[in-house]
């Protein structure tokens, strides 16, 4: 797979998977287990990651947490404002 940087962010969506997570006032740690219910390992790691930048995120995990915080692939990816 080849991964595409955008600056020195390897994702954009970082801030929005933050954001929507603390809008539940869950932990990074909590979020892991809750999207690994859907049989892709995530970690506490894998979010901090996520949301600061510096993990590349496949499209089939994208999918997942657009899923559990139910908003658009878009929203995550910063297309749109509309959740």
């Amino acid at each position: 797979m080849k991964i595409y940087w955008n600056g020195e962010r390897k994702n954009v969506i970082g801030s929005r998977v933050k954001e929507l997570r603390k809008k539940q006032d869950i932990s990074q740690k909590i979020l892991a287990a809750r999207l690994s219910l859907s049989g892709i390992d995530f970690t506490e790691l894998t979010i901090l990651r996520i949301e600061k930048g510096t993990r590349f995120v496949p499209d089939y995990e994208l999918s997942v947490i657009a899923d559990y915080f139910h908003v658009t692939s878009d929203y995550l990816l910063g297309r749109t404002n509309k959740e």
